[in-house]
């Protein structure tokens, strides 16, 4: 996930120098820092932003990014008006206070993370991580944290709340775990379908989709052919548990912006793990030259699709990228 911070004066740049001087001991990535044009002398290494606060950010609200705002959170509350639209995909953003005495997580705490990321950065900047989310403030069960954390879909968003309010009245939550509706009524159920009384549906994600493909390939080519064939074959891409590769491919910029925008785990193996595949896939002299196995897209997926997955889309091949699809197997080997 790309890091964006923006800040408006001499303190907001110090606290973004601050923040990217530690992130390698916090395990994280820097940001990339911006500053506002004409609010002070841009520093090296900041983008200057000529347009204004809220142009700015409508350029970069995207599910891939986690924006920082280093200043007010008035500023940051104007520039957002009208882009948050649904709580699973906003874009996570994060207001600190130019003095570096609070970290504010605003939008996305849970799906987008930005709970966590304050708590690394507060925990960086010696600051107060001030964090509002109900389910996190009063210690109780979070719906949308469990499923996200067990790469499940949210059938029904809209039940969220019920759970949520259950949980803050103190009221047991119950969880069914099974392929078939329970016999008795649950809150939450973690199954394919179901007819019986429930508050919240989670599926399983079904599918890995196994990606093979040249060096550099652009980005956006690679997410026209990853969507279409998905949509070909009946699959939204939030039934996607994973993306599978080669490890030699796991940089790739192509598939990092998969993994960031679809917000989807990037899976990479080695080529001595995807030739021990047993079934029967395609084979490529070629490719076996280049990456030491004769197929990636195919058994790439299938191991990421683990015991008891099949093969449902043999190797497309489309301009240098190949790509296949494995549905997982049963719901207990699904929800891991």
């Amino acid at each position: 996930m790309r890091k964006l911070a923006i800040c408006f004066n001499e303190n907001g740049k110090r606290i973004i120098e601050k923040i990217n001087t530690g992130s390698d001991k916090k395990g994280i990535s820097p940001v990339e820092p911006f500053i506002l044009s004409g609010s002070t002398e841009t520093p090296e290494g900041f983008g200057q932003v000529k347009v204004s606060v809220a142009e700015w950010t409508s350029s970069v609200f995207l599910p891939e990014n986690a924006l920082i705002f280093v200043g007010a959170a008035g500023i940051a509350v104007r520039a957002l008006s009208g882009l948050p639209k649904d709580k699973l995909n906003d874009c996570p953003v994060i207001v600190i206070d130019d003095g570096g005495r609070f970290v504010i997580p605003l939008l996305s705490g849970h799906a987008g993370g930005a709970n966590k990321l304050a708590m690394i950065l507060a925990d960086l900047l010696k600051a107060v991580p001030v964090i509002t989310t109900s389910t996190d403030v009063n210690g109780v069960f979070s719906a949308d944290t469990f499923a996200i954390e067990n790469r499940l879909t949210i059938a029904d968003p809209a039940g969220i709340k019920k759970v949520s309010v259950k949980a803050l009245e103190g009221k047991k939550i119950t969880l069914s775990i099974k392929d078939y509706p329970p016999e008795e009524e649950a809150d939450i159920i973690v199954a394919d379908d179901t007819d019986r009384e429930y508050s919240l549906l989670f599926a399983p994600k079904k599918y890995t989709v196994g990606i093979g493909m040249k060096k550099n390939m652009d980005r956006e080519a690679v997410e026209r052919v990853f969507l279409r064939i998905l949509c070909e074959n009946g699959i939204d891409v939030s039934e996607v548990y994973a993306i599978c590769t080669i490890y030699l491919k796991e940089d790739e910029e192509a598939l990092i912006f998969l993994r960031n925008k679809y917000r989807i785990p990037l899976f990479s193996f080695d080529s001595s793990l995807l030739k021990k595949v047993k079934g029967t896939f395609s084979s490529s002299e070629f490719v076996e030259k280049t990456v030491g196995v004769d197929n990636v897209c195919e058994r790439a997926a299938m191991l990421g699709a683990g015991s008891g997955g099949k093969l449902i889309l043999k190797k497309h091949s489309e301009n240098g990228m190949t790509i296949a699809i494995a549905e997982r197997g049963s719901i207990w080997g699904r929800f891991m």
